[in-house]
């Protein structure tokens, strides 16, 4: 279904006193025919004000665009037909996730042409072993990835994994690298995985992919913390900015936290800002602290 956006500049005054006017401002609309009084009621409604006395628009265009998020927007009710939208990048050998770190090696352990001699005619399989490191594909990093007494894959609660209310961030026209808390101060996330999607994964696998790449700052990492998201996930290289040295401050907070972190998503573009469900499962390896997952989301169709 295609969705709609407002464009807009806005004279709002209130009547207490004081006004407040925005230029080009963007505003989620649940269908393309509202006219301009529905929409300064939307406006309003989103940005939560009280007393308001009047509302001017000026140069109202309504366009066909994903919506970010705006509050007042319905979302499917539970339990309505879901489709499921894949996130995970394949697998394979030879797979470059992040540069530097060794590419998967996959080798047969038994052929199926060897294990014909050890089945009854016409039954055969193949059994074959992979070499990688857990830092592949799309995966999740545990506390145990950066605190040695942080709890390992095995640890893991599957209630913080499966089934999370997605809050999905849109932010693949933000002009700066780092994600910061203000961009993500708008929506209520506690309980939920928090997914920003930068765009980031048209790079991967390409030398493209390694600089310039986005990230969550310091201070982004510490509001989802304080507003009790429980996982985080970027479809990017990594959720801090490796190009500045060895400070890792998005992992320390977050994994230091209790907060699972999801690294290297795909195909974000496809989930609306709220109404989908989030799982990232990683298998119970003790002694363990990333490894991938097949992410997926389940989205109210």
């Amino acid at each position: 279904m295609p969705e709609y956006r407002a464009h807009v500049d806005f004279d709002i005054s209130f009547a207490n006193g004081g006004g407040l006017t925005g230029v080009g401002f963007r505003l989620d609309l649940p269908s393309a025919d509202l006219d301009e009084a529905a929409v300064a009621r939307l406006l309003v409604q989103h940005l939560g004000l009280a007393l308001v006395d009047e509302v001017e628009l000026h140069g109202l265009r309504i366009v066909e665009e994903p919506h970010r998020g705006s509050r007042g927007i319905e979302v499917a009710p539970a339990g309505t037909t879901s489709r499921v939208v894949d996130l995970s990048h394949p697998i394979r050998a030879g797979l470059v996730t992040y540069p530097g770190l060794p590419e998967p090696v996959i080798t047969p352990h038994l052929t199926r042409e060897d294990s014909r001699a050890r089945y009854a005619p016409g039954t055969e399989f193949a059994m074959d072993v992979i070499t990688m490191i857990g830092n592949t594909g799309t995966y999740l990093d545990s506390p145990f990835h950066r605190y040695a007494d942080g709890r390992d894959l095995a640890g893991l609660e599957l209630s913080s994994l499966v089934g999370l209310r997605a809050e999905v961030f849109h932010l693949e026209d933000v002009r700066a690298r780092g994600i910061r808390a203000e961009t993500l101060a708008d929506r209520d996330v506690r309980g939920a995985a928090v997914l920003l999607h930068t765009g980031w994964d048209r790079h991967f696998g390409t030398p493209a992919y390694a600089s310039g790449a986005p990230y969550l700052i310091r201070e982004g990492a510490q509001h989802l913390i304080d507003a009790g998201a429980v996982l985080v996930g970027i479809d990017s290289l990594n959720i801090d900015d490796t190009e500045s040295g060895g400070e890792r401050p998005a992992h320390t907070l977050l994994l230091g936290a209790g907060v699972h972190v999801v690294e290297h998503l795909t195909n974000l573009a496809a989930l609306p800002p709220r109404g989908a469900r989030f799982t990232a499962a990683p298998p119970a390896v003790e002694g363990f602290g990333t490894f991938p997952v097949r992410a997926f989301a389940e989205v109210p169709a």
